[in-house]
């Protein structure tokens, strides 16, 4: 592998899983114990908004968990970003704020935020770390029953994706942390990168669902095997 100027990396819930956020399981259907129609799709909240806004509540008070913190894996991205020469661009499957935290400054969350919430009357997004509930009025239009978590659901369009498909097209290598390789459109970033002439490479407690269509995959926990990898990368050792 020559030497990038570009880098894409997209993380997952692999990375903050041992910072003490749980992991979201799809494949019973279930997460933190809810099915999944009812807290993560529009017509979960269209039928309950209460349980909804009961739901990431809790989510978001669990950022505010003094135990929950960044973990060496988000730390040496960081240290990527500040060290590398060329581009570094994270691109974030999570909606928690443990890459802000850390310090990381070039980063989309392409699934949204816990931390945000917006109107649907009037469209506007800001920062929130309160609880909130149908009776929250949105400060930009005052209207009440209107606000939602700013998180994308099943069945809506992720975030950003003409500026993270860009990114793909002109990167040389992508890194992929702590990823089912389930969830598309995401799972399908390390074909646009590599079919594009980019280096690929999987950094993943297990073998994704896709990792046959990486150029390398390493194993193991994401607190020690990244900041090796930055290490190596930064030191021009690999």
């Amino acid at each position: 592998m020559t030497h990038p100027t570009n880098i894409v990396i997209l993380t997952g819930a692999g990375i903050s899983a041992e910072s003490g956020i749980q992991t979201f399981r799809a494949s019973d259907g279930l997460w933190h114990n809810h099915r999944i129609e009812e807290v993560a799709t529009p017509q979960g909240f269209a039928k309950n908004p209460a349980l909804v806004h009961e739901f990431y509540n809790a989510r978001r008070q669990q950022l505010r968990d003094p135990a929950v913190q960044p973990n060496a894996a988000h730390l040496a991205l960081v240290r990527l970003e500040r060290e590398h020469s060329g581009n570094v661009l994270i691109v974030t499957q999570n909606v928690d704020d443990l890459h802000e935290r850390a310090g990381s400054d070039n980063l989309l969350h392409m699934h949204g935020e816990l931390n945000k919430i917006r109107c649907n009357h009037c469209g506007t997004g800001y920062e929130c770390q309160e609880d909130i509930g149908t009776h929250t009025a949105c400060n930009h239009c005052g209207k009440t029953g209107g606000m939602r978590p700013h998180i994308v659901w099943f069945r809506e369009m992720p975030l950003y994706m003409d500026t993270i498909e860009t990114a793909l097209l002109n990167c040389d290598l992508f890194i992929s942390i702590g990823t089912s390789g389930n969830v598309y459109p995401a799972a399908g970033f390390v074909e646009v990168a590599r079919n594009n002439g980019a280096h690929t490479l999987e950094l993943n407690l297990d073998p994704s669902s896709n990792s046959g269509l990486f150029h390398k995959s390493i194993n193991g926990l994401a607190s020690k095997i990244v900041p090796a990898f930055v290490e190596s990368l930064l030191s021009h050792t690999i």
